[in-house]
């Protein structure tokens, strides 16, 4: 009898490190994605609080591509890149300009989609483009850390320059006039107009370069970014930009080609 408890014993334990074993393997296997859920309909959460929309399908996407599990990490904006130098995720999508400040201490993909900068104005701010801003009085909000402010502080040197935390606080001020404009990507603010018509305006007119939109990887991982890059190009050449344009960004094509402007994944 004890030796057979002893047997018994021994067959649980050999169970235990096997279960273990395969449990960490399919935690290694997951692709782990970091995001901020805050800027619909490219990162965003649907009613029931799970992630969708554009970035979330692209890391599906990536994640069938590798042939690994996926998994999205809400994370605020601030947090994304230390997130990476960390190992708290693998990669971050989460419509990310690639900067050469950010390049220094991320490596990124190729770009996957190019944007420009707008603004979304007070209706009584009179403003008609991005000069008008440039002068002792007017007040800019930004949200920290992104090329808007960026670009605010650097070229709009005579204005109050205000960085807030989110792009709904952002366009909240714009909408109640206590900042004239908010300065930020063009679909963005043209989604915001449409939903503050009554006290805002669009100016959709691209006033710098465009930017570039990367996935962010840890510096130094030349194996993950290689094949992301790969993924990138194969998603490109079966037309998956396309599937996404259609899902999330319809009108905003349509709108874009009648204004003669070059689109998103173009």
């Amino acid at each position: 009898m004890k030796r057979l408890l002893i047997i018994l014993s021994l067959v649980l334990l050999s169970g235990l490190i096997l279960s273990g074993c395969k449990s960490k393997s399919n935690k290694d296997n997951t692709l782990t994605i970091g995001m901020e859920l805050a800027y619909p309909p490219f990162e965003t959460k649907d009613e029931e609080g799970n992630p969708t929309g554009v970035s979330v399908d692209l890391a599906k996407a990536l994640g069938e591509y590798l042939d690994r599990p996926v998994t999205i990490e809400n994370i605020n904006w601030d947090g994304l890149i230390p997130s990476l130098q960390t190992g708290k995720v693998d990669a971050v999508i989460s419509s990310m300009t690639i900067t050469e400040k950010r390049g220094e201490v991320i490596d990124f993909s190729n770009p996957y989609a190019h944007s420009y900068l707008g603004l979304l104005v007070n209706k009584n701010s009179n403003i008609n483009d991005i000069q008008d801003l440039n002068q002792e009085g007017k007040i800019i909000d930004v949200k920290k850390g992104t090329t808007g402010y960026l670009y605010a502080t650097e070229n709009l040197t005579k204005a109050k320059i205000n960085g807030l935390s989110s792009e709904n606080a952002c366009v909240i001020e714009v909408t109640q006039g206590k900042a004239d404009a908010f300065i930020y990507d063009q679909l963005t603010i043209y989604r915001q107009n449409k939903l503050n018509e009554e006290t805002t305006e669009a100016i959709l007119i691209p006033f710098q370069d465009s930017e570039s939109w990367g996935i962010g990887v840890k510096k130094g991982n030349t194996k993950l970014l290689n094949k992301i890059n790969d993924f990138i190009k194969e998603f490109k050449e079966n037309n998956g930009f396309n599937g996404i344009t259609e899902k999330y960004l319809k009108e905003e094509k349509e709108t874009f080609d009648e204004l003669g402007f070059p689109w998103f994944f173009d």
